[in-house]
């Protein structure tokens, strides 16, 4: 009699856990995409400075060129090549504030990519911390035996993640 009275309370006991493990993935794998949303923004205002700065009349043709198509690159870049454009537009970056002064002339438009670069460092922080703890989760036994991810596609975490935090810093 007491089987009887325990069973449906281990049953209960062992789908509350199962759904609760499914929410608890569902909301990892919201952060990653809601974190990565965040970056692709602050990526994109980069490019689109990148190029107010490309045209303010005062670089070079080359530099200005060299830029510009950096920046489209980056702006325009499919998923699989996106790495190597971030990383193109950081060096591209990272050439004009080293080798020219125009950090003096337009201190405003520097201002503020300085401003984005901590907040792209911030970002991309957040989103390697997000799909590292997806990718985790993911990873547990009970995950995979009852396949509480779906058909969720695992996180992904791009190379210019990586890159980007060493070549920012000035």
């Amino acid at each position: 009699m007491n089987t009887y009275l325990w069973l449906p309370i281990l049953l209960l006991l062992t789908i509350w856990y199962l759904t609760f493990s499914a929410n608890r993935l569902d909301r990892l794998h919201h952060r990653a995409e809601t974190s990565w949303a965040n970056l692709d923004a602050i990526l994109q205002r980069r490019a689109a400075l990148a190029l107010d700065i490309a045209h303010t009349g005062a670089v070079d043709p080359a530099t200005g060129l060299l830029l510009t198509a950096a920046a489209h690159q980056a702006r325009e870049a499919d998923i699989a090549d996106r790495s190597e454009a971030e990383s193109g537009l950081t060096q591209a970056l990272l050439i004009l504030v080293k080798e020219t002064d125009l950090t003096a002339r337009f201190p405003e438009l520097f201002q503020e990519l300085e401003s984005l670069t901590e907040r792209l460092r911030i970002a991309i922080s957040l989103h390697v911390e997000a799909v590292n703890a997806a990718r985790a989760r993911r990873k547990k036994l009970i995950y995979r035996i009852f396949r509480l991810a779906g058909h969720a596609p695992l996180p992904v975490k791009y190379a210019f993640e990586d890159d980007s935090l060493m070549e920012i810093t000035r």
